[in-house]
């Protein structure tokens, strides 16, 4: 067996201005505040819990008239009788939640404007109208789920609705997640919500930042994965690629903005890349005023054997998108490639080194670019989440073209401190976050009901472009 030696690079994190370092890959958000909350005040409740799991059909409701025994009815049915053995599990989840919202700096204000009870996914459309008659400046809505069928087909409608037709985000909550309205899951669906409505929660502690983001010139990140159909669909060549591509639009590289388009079915190399990426940087300009100098470009899902077909017709796609939008515009490009699918698998030298945690891998943070690298090329391995169960598996990272002339160590870094302002937990992940986006947002793509190709590409081309928030976390 061949012994590498490795390093391990880290990362602080700032939450509400309090720096926290994080142990075997992982923090806590107790005691700490979102760095950048954001309150919410006209929202939403759809409950689609069995009855005998919520209680009855009563409860204190929204704001609106009395019900039944029970407490008051919400606008849009949320009345009737309550039994006293104890308040809906909708509604003790509610409170739950917004204890835990007040404590991160995000509070969730009041009752819900609209509560509503249902029974499956054909009612949600009359749902949604209903809300907006009651109150049209709904910023959120949150859906408790049934356990009947893992809530697959509500959850479909539901993110159909509120990403493609009414633009408004939503939160999903499993109901037995809801009934026992534990502490670490309340904190999670904060961190997912916060981030819905432009929020920030951590961010990389200015001192430690990557010298790329100290400069003077604003840089943008991208990610780019193509998700293709399920091997259930057979040879069905009418079901498309879901091709997604993410990209920052703030100084700290924490919120994204995100294109999705449909292409050929099995197309692995992006269609429409350069009119992705120019609304991409145009968005990026409107948010911070600034135009990028630098690209760092990490793409998804590619094998060797495509790594030409990358630079001759996507690297060429992002370079003439930045030329259309201004003559002599040329950032400096950084293109990465991102392979999960190996089988190169490191371990540590002393499984009893405290750094290994209790499952023996090798901690958050290695780093391997020596023995089983590519001789020339420029290429590493690196571990950047902790292992809970079973061997790790590194990701490999392979860098297509650099025009921003990094080191190995620079890039590294980078690429660590990006697996760390992944939105949706608390620890550190396998994946830089631009990509782990792009894979999301192409996933949620096949939420949306089949279309023939045209009119597919069409509809997203004519929606994603308006969605102001990260809808797909």
């Amino acid at each position: 067996m061949m012994i590498v030696l490795f390093y391990v690079v880290s990362a602080d994190l700032v939450k509400a201005f309090a720096v926290v370092s994080p142990k075997e890959g992982a923090w806590d958000m107790r005691g700490h505040k979102f760095l950048t909350g954001k309150s919410v005040h006209n929202w939403a409740l759809l409950c689609f819990a069995s009855a005998d799991e919520r209680g009855g059909q009563g409860g204190r409701g929204g704001r609106g008239g009395r019900g039944g025994r029970g407490g008051r009815g919400g606008r849009g049915g949320g009345g009737g009788h309550q039994t006293d053995s104890g308040q809906c599990c909708c509604w003790n989840f509610v409170r739950q939640l917004q204890g835990m919202s007040r404590q991160l700096a995000m509070p969730l204000c009041g009752d819900p404007r609209f509560h509503e009870h249902g029974n499956n996914h054909w009612q949600l459309e009359s749902l949604f109208d209903a809300m907006i008659k009651t109150c049209r400046e709904t910023e959120l809505i949150v859906v408790i789920l049934p356990e009947r069928g893992g809530g697959k087909d509500e959850y479909s409608e539901l993110k159909r609705l509120g990403d493609l037709v009414y633009e408004i985000p939503t939160q999903c909550v499993k109901q037995k997640l809801a009934r026992e309205c534990k502490p670490q899951v309340l904190a999670n669906v904060c961190l997912k919500i916060n981030s819905k409505l432009g929020g920030v929660n951590v961010a990389i502690a200015q001192h430690l930042r990557c010298p790329v983001f100290k400069r003077d010139e604003p840089v943008i990140f991208l990610g780019a994965d193509v998700t293709h159909p399920s091997p259930q669909a057979g040879r069905n060549e009418t079901q498309p690629s879901i091709a997604a591509v993410v990209g920052s639009i703030d100084m700290l590289a924490c919120r994204y903005a995100c294109q999705v388009r449909a292409q050929k079915h099995r197309q692995e190399i992006i269609a429409e890349l350069k009119e992705m990426v120019k609304v991409l940087l145009v968005e990026y300009f409107k948010q911070t005023r600034k135009k990028p100098t630098r690209i760092i470009f990490y793409r998804d899902g590619v094998s060797e054997g495509q790594f030409k077909d990358v630079l001759c017709e996507e690297l060429q796609a992002v370079q003439l998108a930045c030329s259309s939008l201004e003559k002599g515009y040329r950032p400096a490009i950084t293109l990465v490639v991102v392979q999960k699918r190996h089988h190169t698998r490191l371990f540590p030298v002393d499984e009893r080194d405290p750094r290994c945690g209790r499952s023996g891998n090798v901690p958050a943070g290695t780093v391997v670019d020596t023995a089983i690298v590519h001789p020339t090329e420029f290429d590493f391995f690196l571990c950047s989440h902790q292992g809970i169960q079973g061997t790790s598996r590194p990701t490999h990272y392979h860098v297509l073209w650099d025009d921003n002339h990094f080191t190995a160590d620079q890039l590294q870094t980078l690429t660590f401190q990006l697996c760390h302002v992944y939105v949706r937990c608390t620890r550190s992940v396998s994946l830089p976050a631009p990509v782990y986006y792009a894979h999301l947002a192409a996933y949620r793509a096949r939420c949306y009901p089949d279309q023939p190709r045209d009119d597919a590409t069409a509809s997203n081309e004519r929606k994603y472009g308006t969605m102001k928030n990260m809808y797909f976390v």
